[in-house]
């Protein structure tokens, strides 16, 4: 039947038959809880975890300039790093509008950052 879409998910059911969906999402909210559980063998779930992390990593980051950065620079930089909390943000919630959808896509500046770490850690 040529010219006919089928309705497939964008990733392979995982090995219980059904599509680890909610942990691909949990992913972005706390990372390493899907390496605890059996859905770390889920390709699918292993990348939300990759960008998971990277998105965990630049909060960490971002906190880390904050306590050290002397309260004069703070002040003149507050917007800057306001405006950085704010994209971490809406990373988080992309990354996750993508795992309830069923997509891999890569989310921009997280998705390099992820796979780094991820060979870092071996994710």
């Amino acid at each position: 039947m040529e010219g006919q879409q089928t309705n497939q998910p964008a990733h392979p059911p995982s090995a219980g038959g059904q599509a680890n969906t909610g942990m691909a999402i949990v992913a972005y909210i706390i990372f390493f809880i899907p390496l605890l559980t059996d859905a770390k063998k889920d390709a699918f779930v292993r990348f939300h975890v990759r960008q998971g992390l990277a998105i965990f990593a630049m909060g960490v980051i971002l906190w880390v300039i904050r306590m050290i950065m002397p309260w004069y620079w703070l002040w003149n930089l507050s917007w800057l790093l306001s405006l950085l909390s704010l994209a971490i943000l809406v990373f988080a919630i992309l990354g996750i509008v993508n795992a309830a959808n069923g997509k891999q896509e890569k989310l921009p500046i997280v998705g390099g950052f992820g796979e780094a770490l991820a060979k870092m850690f071996k994710i």
